[in-house]
């Protein structure tokens, strides 16, 4: 369920041209945060350093749906330095020698680096820094994809009606991938048809208004001075108006992200929906037997040189604990954490087995919190997660997990992972949370218009609208999503964690729900416009994760332990 950050704005782009501790606690004394309904909207735009730490900012004092995050370090945290805590991110890999993130990475001290033994005898041959469950894999198809491929040769031209009793929940199931499938690729074809439409129309503009004011990075000024001698012309100006206005772009700048809109959708015909692809072949491994375990490398940082595949897991890790000290990059949430890192995400839809022998691989090895930025809407084994699920739970481990990116309301509709199903809301564990996405915005745009919500299904809302954080190379970006939300509360868990380890997985889950900030205001959910909900009927706390809150409440549990 990884999200392009240009999409949300493509969207508006057609809109407008096609219309007890073993640390050190701190002592609080402080007051949560409440009643914020009073708080003034923001009328002014984000500057370009607000909008890079809005995660970290307070409603309160900045008008901006953070976490209090830099409140809750200056008045809270200041030098009590909590105990480390391990998070397990399990994703498409992680820069290891990003210079944020190198000195925060997990080290096995039971394994001897490169001597190609099983030091330790975990069943992992040199996994000084987590696991690679992917091998040298990248390209994936869709979970709906593979299934359709699968049960293809058994169903295909056959009447509901010829199908056994035995074989008819299979057969529904090849009904629904192939559905989805075909929906799905119709809608790649046509989308990427229509952005090479309008790249044409703008590269037209673009060129000509350009040449017609001497340079092609004009300003909002200078095209509305700009007095056009023909019809042509005019609607050029139209055109181009359009996006600086209402999308609030430069044109270089929107040509480079219509260019990546083409490129992501010309990618997916050729691996997610690519019935000839079997990407797993490299890998050599049955993805249905989950015991045939001997299988997947060390190199967490994936096969690729250019570390471009795990672009998505570098900036998941940068949010929970980019290193707070070195005076580099950004700072993360928490400056307790050590990631452990498990390669299972490709590009395309992860596999049962891989998550479930990823979050048993976390648990085994220490981690207290682990992080789950993914999800799809297929899953052929989901009983396989279900059981690692119940396995961090008997061994006191949290789970953070993304809500998703289609802005549909869980309740009604099934994603995997998940501690429960809209058939039947009884969590199979209590140490699963699942984190919807906030805009920056404050007020009636402030859920993200690609979240998904559920009143059952959703715990908690918590930052995800164009996230700066980490990415390969020792670069820095935007990216958005609800895969960007889960890792901001991974981190308050991780803080939580270290300053009261005597807390347990389920308390910590708790009190991130119980401590974060709710509103009365109706918003707008899905990105429709006509469709607003109240924000606190849009998950089961109704509320957004704050950590200022989360560790006074924090502390006052503890006191009752």
């Amino acid at each position: 369920m990884k999200i392009p950050f240009f999409k949300p704005f493509l969207y508006l782009l057609t809109a407008g041209i096609l219309t007890g501790c073993s640390s050190t606690s701190p002592r609080i004394l402080s007051t949560p945060v409440s009643n914020i309904d009073s708080i003034p909207l923001k009328v002014r735009d984000l500057s370009d350093v607000q909008l890079k730490d809005w995660t970290n900012a307070d409603l309160v004092n900045d008008t901006i749906p953070g976490m209090s995050v830099n409140k809750a370090y200056a008045e809270i945290i200041k030098k009590n330095k909590p105990s480390p805590v391990i998070v397990g991110v399990i994703d498409s890999g992680v820069d290891i020698e990003h210079e944020d993130l190198q000195a925060v990475i997990w080290t096995n001290s039971d394994e001897v680096p490169g001597n190609g033994k099983d030091d330790d005898n975990n069943g992992y041959i040199d996994d000084v820094h987590g696991w690679n469950f992917l091998g040298d894999a990248v390209a994936e198809n869709m979970e709906y994809t593979r299934i359709y491929k699968r049960l293809k040769p058994k169903y295909e031209g056959k009447a509901e009606s010829s199908i056994s009793t035995a074989d008819r929940e299979e057969y529904n199931t090849y009904k629904a991938a192939k559905a989805e499938y075909d929906k799905e690729y119709a809608e790649a074809i046509d989308t990427r048809e229509q952005y090479l439409q309008i790249q044409s129309q703008i590269s037209a503009a673009h060129e000509a208004v350009s040449a017609e004011l001497g340079t092609e990075d004009y300003t909002k000024e200078q095209l509305s001075d700009f007095r056009p001698q023909s019809q042509q012309m005019t609607q050029y100006k139209s055109i181009l108006s359009q996006i600086q206005y209402n999308v609030n772009e430069n044109i270089p700048k929107a040509l480079t992200e219509l260019e990546e809109a083409i490129e992501y959708y010309k990618d997916r015909l050729a691996t997610h929906f690519n019935m000839e692809l079997d990407g797993r072949a490299v890998v050599g491994d049955d993805p249905y037997d989950i015991t045939d375990t001997d299988y997947g490398n060390n190199e967490v940082s994936g096969p690729e040189a250019d570390k471009e595949n795990i672009k998505h897991g570098t900036h998941v890790a940068g949010i929970i604990a980019a290193d707070r000290s070195n005076n580099l990059g950004i700072k993360g949430v928490a400056s307790n954490a050590k990631i452990l890192v498990v390669r299972a995400v490709p590009d395309g839809d992860e596999y049962d087995k891989d998550i479930a022998l990823g979050i048993r691989y976390a648990v085994d090895n220490g981690a207290k919190v682990i992080n789950t930025s993914f999800g799809k809407y297929f899953s052929p084994n989901p009983e396989w997660v279900i059981d690692a699920i119940k396995y961090a739970a008997e061994n006191d481990v949290l789970i953070v997990n993304a809500a998703g990116n289609e802005g549909i309301d869980l309740d009604s509709k099934r994603v995997y992972p998940n501690d429960q199903d809209p058939e039947n809301s009884t969590e199979v564990a209590d140490n699963f949370l699942t984190v919807g996405a906030l805009n920056y915005e404050y007020g009636s745009g402030m859920v993200a218009n690609f979240s998904n919500y559920g009143k059952s299904n959703v715990d908690v809302f918590a930052p995800g609208t164009k996230i700066w954080s980490t990415t390969p190379n020792d670069t820095y970006e935007y990216l958005q999503g609800t895969s960007m939300a889960s890792p901001a509360v991974a981190g308050i868990a991780a803080i939580i964690r270290g300053y009261y380890p005597q807390l347990s997985a389920p308390q910590v889950k708790q009190i991130i729900m119980d401590s974060g900030l709710t509103t009365k205001a109706t918003v707008i959910v899905g990105g429709d416009t006509n469709n607003t909900e109240k924000f606190e009927s849009l998950s089961t706390s109704g509320k957004m994760a704050n950590l200022y809150n989360a560790l006074i409440l924090a502390d006052q549990i503890s006191k009752n332990n």
